[in-house]
């Protein structure tokens, strides 16, 4: 594409070596470069991309689009600009011609649950006849094609890149998980949505954010400026959880039409009455102009808020009531989301992605409601990541639990023991007793913990002392199959693993005279 074409839009601060030209693809990791290249340099949170227009330059790279400094070489062209972070969204939405335009494009935003709501209005969408595409935290899929997904929201370029592969391929609507990291460093500002979805808000990446202000912030932004500046023309924009206070104050601060839905304070989208059980979810749905009746086999209550969520998205794109029906009856589960691994006869086992506190004390609090003995909870926190909430995650699963197994997650740089033992203070304060591994067998005398660092150990101990009409939890990496331990990203799936102990306990018990 014409340089100058790519350019449109962008207020340039400099410009110095050669006119424009063609550019034959753009890239901001220098190893992507190739042959008229433009190579976009970003100050980034890890790493200062200036320090690599050398490598783009000798793999052929033409063009730098920059921030500081920099004299280019004979036969290169130069272009200074205030934030190329920024910048790197509008050279993506020019050089894919606006692909958003041309799809349906629907928000999915919050602490917890977008996953889930993700599945839940692909399967709605599908069941009235259309073709979605999903953006998310286990992959990016369309059409039969699945790709990795590095990131929950791609990298501004790379969003508008995957958009024209899905708008070209025929995709109708894309459901797309917008994390606040990437509402923070602007990945999605050059998208036009169609709708965005509040789920809540709890404690969670405050590393990055420093408070729970700032996190707010991070999401009212994308309400307050991404959404209102799209050009799609909705009479609804906002689909927001009204029993959230987080979603109470967006409803009051942002002036956008909005739905709320929920199940404590009438909404235009509410559960009338509803009836959880270890199999299903039932209710009746109470909508403007009416009602309707929903049976899900996803289970508990926080998914109940997530099927509300996905129904109000659903009818405010026009979706019939008849498809959201069938839709939300279809989807029979979602990878690492309460996804039980256990065979009829097992203990019920399940696995979780979890990792936060109010995350892990909402799906422990849904399982008590089905138990008939004891809850034994498996999980760790991740290293290099907010550790104010591992007390908060320690004294959550200790206290919801009669046992609590702490384990190694993704402890990435972090020593593992670093880790437990932080989560340990948020139990001690409980005064909830603590037994060495080797006591956790048979019934328990009383409700306590353990530390067994080895994932794979906590998770076989967890399963082989569980009998019928217990609960097994396994918290915290859901649909994950990797561990990442220093610099390492080793294999490790918790649902193999249960499933593998569970069929081997069936063997074992099997052989028994």
């Amino acid at each position: 594409m014409e340089l100058s074409n790519i350019l449109q839009g962008i207020e340039i601060d400099r410009w110095q070596g050669n006119a424009p030209g063609q550019v034959a693809s753009i890239c901001y990791d220098s190893r992507e470069c190739e042959e008229n290249s433009l190579f976009v340099a970003i100050s980034g949170l890890k790493a200062d991309g200036h320090h690599f227009i050398p490598e783009a330059l000798d793999r052929g790279a033409r063009f730098i689009l920059h921030e500081h400094d920099f004299t280019p070489p004979k036969g290169i062209t130069a272009i200074q600009v205030r934030d190329s972070r920024r910048i790197l969204g509008v050279l993506g939405k020019n050089f894919f011609s606006h692909p958003s335009a041309d799809l349906c494009l629907i928000a999915v935003t919050g602490t917890n649950g977008k996953t889930t709501i993700t599945y839940i209005l692909e399967s709605i969408i599908k069941a009235a006849g259309f073709n979605p595409g999903v953006l998310g935290t286990v992959n990016y899929r369309y059409n039969g094609t699945v790709m990795p997904a590095p990131n929950t929201t791609p990298e501004s370029f790379d969003m508008q890149r995957i958009l024209r592969l899905m708008a070209d391929a025929g995709i109708s609507h894309v459901i797309a998980e917008v994390s606040s990291h990437a509402v923070d460093l602007q990945r999605v500002d050059e998208c036009d949505f169609d709708l965005g979805i509040f789920t809540n808000l709890s404690q969670d990446h405050l590393d990055y954010h420093g408070n729970m202000e700032s996190y707010f912030s991070a999401k009212k932004r994308f309400f307050a400026e991404v959404l209102p500046r799209s050009q799609k023309d909705r009479p609804l924009r906002m689909i927001i959880n009204g029993d959230d206070p987080w979603g109470k104050r967006l409803l009051g601060e942002v002036p956008v039409p909005a739905w709320s839905f929920g199940i404590e304070t009438p909404g235009e989208i509410h559960a009338g009455s509803f009836t959880l059980t270890p199999q299903e979810t039932e209710a009746l749905v109470c909508r403007p102009g009416g009602t309707f009746r929903i049976s899900s086999p996803l289970i508990g209550r926080h998914n109940l808020y997530n099927i509300l969520a996905s129904a109000a998205g659903a009818l405010a794109l026009g979706i019939p009531e008849k498809d959201v029906i069938t839709g939300i009856a279809k989807l029979q589960n979602v990878p690492g989301r309460l996804e039980r691994v256990n065979l009829p006869g097992d203990p019920d086992v399940f696995v979780d992605y979890a990792h936060t506190e109010d995350a892990l004390e909402k799906v422990l609090q849904n399982l008590s409601s089905f138990q008939s003995n004891r809850i034994i909870t498996v999980f760790g926190c991740g290293g290099d990541r907010d550790r104010s909430k591992r007390p908060l995650m320690g004294r959550a699963a200790a206290t919801l639990s009669d046992l609590a197994l702490l384990t190694s997650d993704n402890p990435r740089s972090e020593d593992p023991m670093d880790i437990i033992r932080e989560i340990e203070a948020g139990i001690t304060e409980e005064g909830i007793r603590k037994y060495a591994a080797e006591e956790v067998y048979g019934k328990l005398p009383e409700k306590g913990y353990a530390v067994i660092p080895d994932r794979r150990k906590a998770i076989e101990k967890a399963i082989a002392i569980a009998k019928q009409g217990d609960i097994v939890l396994i918290a915290g990496k859901g649909h994950e199959d990797y561990q990442l331990v220093g610099k390492e990203r080793l294999f490790f799936d918790d649902r193999l693993v249960a499933r593998e102990t569970l069929g081997r306990i069936r063997g074992e018990q099997g052989d028994q005279p």
